[in-house]
């Protein structure tokens, strides 16, 4: 995690348009095809959301967009990627929990049920300050379309909502909203990695 000068990166013109608007979030919706990841889920034994993780993790490291993040007032560069996820912890309460992407997806899948298990049982937050964290919210057990202004000012990252999949004859999909900072990317980058999240999914 670096500072650098916008005006010496693509985002230079973003950076100026959108850093001080009071509202800088984009959201975009998109139905996916999910039928693929829902099986393989089974045929594995493997979380869905963990999957869902990984293949958040995966296309985005392919949008180099992704490694670039306003924080307060500067501009941010990044080596690493990782994916938040919120877990229900012993109190029943919530608590956040980022996870180190790697493309190793047995790998991945290790540290995913060990440090949701650490914060599930100790209740603190894990947080990793030196990735571009892209925030996840599944809300499985209910069937909602997305999420829009969710915006804090405080916090500029991406985020991931879902709610359940649903079945039909052919296929099982899963609508999602994707929140961005207009001074990360354009819409153009998000809907790219959107289609990038689509192919990595029926990849499985």
């Amino acid at each position: 995690m670096k500072e650098v000068n916008p005006d010496e990166t693509t985002r230079a013109y973003a950076f100026h348009a959108w850093m001080k608007a009071p509202m800088p979030m984009v959201t975009l919706f998109k139905t996916l095809n999910v039928s693929p990841l829902v099986k393989y889920s089974r045929k594995k034994g493997l979380k869905f959301n963990m999957l869902m993780c990984w293949c958040i993790g995966k296309a985005a490291s392919r949008v180099k967009e992704f490694y670039m993040l306003p924080v307060g007032d500067k501009l941010f560069s990044y080596d690493n990627i990782a994916v938040n996820t919120i877990v229900t912890n012993r109190e029943g309460e919530v608590s956040s929990c980022d996870i180190p992407f790697s493309d190793n997806l047995p790998q991945f899948n290790i540290e995913y049920l060990r440090l949701t298990r650490q914060v599930a049982e100790s209740c603190l937050n894990h947080d990793l300050t030196d990735s571009m964290v892209i925030g996840t919210s599944a809300l499985v057990q209910y069937d909602i379309d997305g999420a829009v202004g969710m915006y804090s000012g405080i916090f500029n990252n991406p985020f991931i909502i879902w709610g359940k999949y649903r079945r039909s004859l052919f296929k099982t999909t899963l609508t999602l909203s994707f929140q961005f900072h207009h001074t990360q990317m354009d819409g153009a980058h998000a809907a790219r990695f959107l289609d990038l999240l689509q192919q990595e999914i029926l990849q499985f």
